[in-house]
């Protein structure tokens, strides 16, 4: 067995890009997810040791002396990254010239020739479902023999050996919060819209749904919900509500927990007698009485990807969703006590200055308790990134996705919609629908019931008004190239 670390490595100050919600760039508010991905190979893995470098403020220097005491090392890594990514490998094999480092992730699930290929420091990257694929690295099983993997040989020559089959048997993973208990420390781990402390994990993988600009289903999880049993499920909870001192929620990070509905009311009404506050991903589609069922089972808040107020634009991505059945959705969750994080992406396929204006009036109609504003990011291995590709959209010989501070550019112009124009976007957006007087009257209504909320909601601001500045000179930067 060689010993294993699985780092997700330094990066930019309040970078999540190795989060299990998929969101690779800096965060308007500093947030970060637990490393599940990692987490979860690390708990298959006997004696390894699981290090998540940004939320735990940890330095390049921080984590070098490791590489002596480990014979193997991976790296998560994603395309705004890699380049960061592979500097780390450099060190960590400086360091110790006999370390084999290998790395996992979408990027080089999809593009394990040119990552190797571009990046000679790296022994081996694990595509797609890569939780058994590195665990046979770990047991020392020859690489010629590892299904999944695509290695460099001793003569230098890149080998892709055969896919590994797609993972049924969802219990057969190990929980991954005891991993979490032994090697973070969870109160590091905080997101704006989500009860501090919280845990998230995976109850399944995969999302039936074909949105074009989704990056996981199309490239490591597939289009089939495969799930843990309701009984596996709730005996992880059991353990992080006995283990976790203070927990005040836990979040299903599933693509869509509600792809399932008979199963997520089953789970809900477990959770009801547990007493525990939960919350998750959703399409904006559930019906009330479902609703109902997973509300008296303890949910409080939906992460809701409604992405765009224009029926055409939701044509345009293969949405699937309709926005009256959208906005009937919202109207039930509100009279059911449900609070909605809704995330919108600006400049998707269709996108004009008057579909923008349609969207943000979407919002404020239906308005979600929190909202996330993003830029559309054509990540390889997507339909969007072909797409943009083919249509002209998309310069691929120059494409960033974050700017040297970590946070996101707009990638996607059209001939009558510029970088700038999308990118400066985002900020209206959150100018009108955070700066209304009825939000601000709800949200100070919520500061003075909750001292607590109170310090954080500052804290947010204070955050929230920085990372603006960010943009803005972002903004000009763009606008000068």
């Amino acid at each position: 067995m060689m010993r294993t670390l699985f780092l997700q490595a330094p990066s930019f100050d309040g970078f999540d890009g190795g989060a299990g919600s998929r969101y690779q760039a800096r965060r308007e508010i500093k947030s970060f997810w637990f490393p599940t991905w990692l987490a979860q190979p690390a708990a298959l893995v006997e004696g390894s040791k699981l290090v998540d470098a940004p939320p735990h403020g940890q330095t390049l220097a921080d984590v070098l002396p490791m590489a002596r005491q480990h014979d193997l090392a991976v790296l998560h890594t994603s395309t705004p990254s890699f380049a960061s990514d592979v500097k780390v490998a450099a060190a960590l094999k400086a360091e110790n010239p006999n370390l084999k480092v290998g790395l996992i992730g979408a990027k080089v699930a999809v593009q394990a020739e040119e990552s190797l290929r571009d990046a000679p420091v790296i022994d081996f990257v694990a595509r797609n479902e890569f939780d058994f694929t590195i665990k046979d690295v770990a047991d020392g099983m020859d690489w010629s023999a590892i299904k999944g993997l695509s290695w460099r040989n001793r003569e230098g020559v890149v080998v892709h050996n055969a896919d590994r089959p797609i993972l049924e048997d969802m219990d057969s993973l190990p929980f991954v919060s005891p991993v979490y208990k032994r090697d973070l420390d969870y109160k590091k781990y905080f997101i704006g819209y989500l009860k501090h402390p919280y845990v998230s994990i995976y109850t399944g993988r995969g999302c039936k749904s074909r949105c074009t600009f989704c990056l996981w289903p199309q490239t490591v999880g597939g289009h089939r919900y495969r799930t843990r049993s309701v009984g596996n499920v709730i005996e992880e909870i059991r353990y992080i509500r006995d283990n976790f001192p203070g927990l005040k929620e836990i979040f299903f990070d599933d693509d869509t927990f509600t792809d399932d509905l008979p199963r997520a009311e089953a789970i809900a009404r477990e959770m009801g007698k547990l007493g525990v506050t939960w919350s998750c991903n959703a399409k904006a589609n559930v019906p009330r009485e479902t609703l109902k069922v997973l509300k008296d089972g303890g949910l409080r808040l939906l992460l809701v990807g409604y992405e765009s107020g224009n029926q055409q634009i939701l044509h345009n991505i293969k949405k699937g969703m309709r926005i009256e059945v959208a906005k009937k959705f919202s109207k039930d969750c509100r009279e059911l006590g449900i609070a909605i994080h809704g995330t919108f992406i600006l400049g998707l396929p269709g996108e004009t200055k008057e579909t923008i204006e349609e969207t943000i009036k979407f919002a404020i109609e239906t308005n979600p308790h929190t909202l996330q504003v993003s830029l559309a990011a054509p990540y390889p291995g997507t339909f969007l990134f072909d797409q943009a590709a083919r249509e002209g959209w998309l310069d691929t010989a120059n494409t960033e996705y974050v700017d040297a501070h970590g946070v996101q550019i707009a990638p996607l112009a059209y001939p009558h919609l510029s970088h700038t124009e999308i990118f400066d976007s985002v900020e209206t957006f959150y100018r009108r629908f955070y700066f209304r007087a009825p939000k601000i009257a709800s949200i100070c209504g919520e500061m003075i019931r909750d001292r607590q909320m109170l310090v954080r909601r500052l804290r947010e601001g204070v955050e929230f008004f920085r990372f603006l500045r960010e943009r803005s000179t972002a903004s000009e930067q763009q606008k000068a190239a």
